[in-house]
């Protein structure tokens, strides 16, 4: 993407995208660091939301907490049906953007009912009902997205859990918002190769498959919202289980960050099985045609997201698509009227 070429620049999703690079640099790594002391003391933590509020943000932070071996339990699950769970004892992180989800505002109020003080909003707007219903409430710097597509608030929200997770762990320090915006940048203007477009564009279904860090599922989402396309998400070594069955020769693969010991066996089912194509997004060579981005360590998820993020703009507009006006998608999934 080239944010001064007027064919990206007049999208509001294209602005949102490159918005992302300073919102990461100007990140205030200690923010959340009350709620993380009163998160430790709980020692159970709840983050919810639905779909992008959730996804990246959620998942990401769950694979840290249990990669660093947290004392600390961190779960995810949509709003509803974290209603019905016994939640008196945790901290509870509900997200919206707008702070108008219906199903997050509902259980902020359960949990408000039982007593639970350890509720906290997670959303881009004051003023919400969401932060009404909460017992505290950070709001993100990042402001409310144009496209429907949300970018920007994913990365600020994941940055808001990943901070609370090493305010915890004691690795804060680290946390280089500097650096990683640089890399998010040359993820978000690499050139993608025209041919991986072009069979893109054919493809009848794109997959997604990678770790459950929320990274390959998010990007999924993407592609229904930006593309318009069929996409599906297939969660660590799904892809070669048993799906290869209803596979169809024209239909691509992208590999999020694939595990190197793991890349045989997708060769063997899916490349030579199936005859479709697999594309890797790694900050190394693989044995896939590989979108090459840099290596930001334990921080590398957000920039395979960005990377993802290109890579979909550029099939969107090869395919001809408004990308901040999807035919049915809303901006508030299920909005609660008050």
């Amino acid at each position: 993407m080239n944010r001064q070429d007027q064919k990206y620049a007049k999208y509001a999703l294209v602005q949102e995208m490159m918005d992302t690079i300073e919102i990461v640099r100007s990140f205030d790594v200690n923010q959340a660091k009350s709620l993380a002391d009163k998160i430790k003391s709980a020692g159970k933590l709840l983050l919810t939301g639905e779909g992008s509020s959730r996804i990246f943000p959620a998942k990401n932070a769950i694979r840290k907490a249990l990669t660093w071996g947290l004392d600390l339990g961190v779960f995810t699950d949509g709003s509803r049906q974290c209603a019905q769970y016994d939640l008196s004892n945790f901290a509870v992180f509900c997200a919206s953007n707008s702070g108008r989800t219906k199903e997050v505002v509902l259980l902020a109020k359960k949990l408000a009912e039982i007593g639970n003080n350890s509720r906290f909003g997670l959303t881009a707007n004051e003023g919400t009902m969401l932060q009404e219903a909460c017992a505290e409430t950070l709001v993100l710097k990042c402001g409310w997205e144009q496209a429907v597509a949300a970018t920007k608030s994913v990365v600020e929200q994941a940055l808001v859990y990943e901070s609370i997770m090493r305010h915890i762990a004691g690795s804060i320090d680290v946390l280089g918002c500097g650096e990683l915006s640089g890399m998010i940048e040359t993820a978000l203007t690499l050139e993608i190769d025209p041919e991986i477009i072009t069979s893109v564009t054919k493809a009848p279904t794109i997959y997604f498959a990678g770790y459950n860090d929320g990274v390959a599922e998010e990007l999924t989402l993407k592609t229904n919202e930006i593309t318009r396309k069929k996409s599906d998400y297939l969660e660590g070594t799904y892809a070669v289980h048993g799906i290869e069955e209803v596979m169809d020769s024209n239909d691509i693969v992208f590999v999020v960050d694939p595990i190197e010991v793991e890349e045989e066996k997708i060769q063997e089912v899916l490349v030579d099985g199936v005859g479709l194509k697999v594309i890797a997004i790694a900050n190394r060579d693989t044995r896939f045609q590989t979108i090459r981005v840099p290596d930001a360590g334990e921080l590398s998820p957000y920039v395979y997201l960005s990377a993802g993020w290109n890579l979909l703009v550029e099939i969107g507009l090869a395919l001809g698509i408004d990308l901040d006006k999807p035919e049915r998608a809303r901006k508030v999934g299920n909005e609660l009227i008050e």
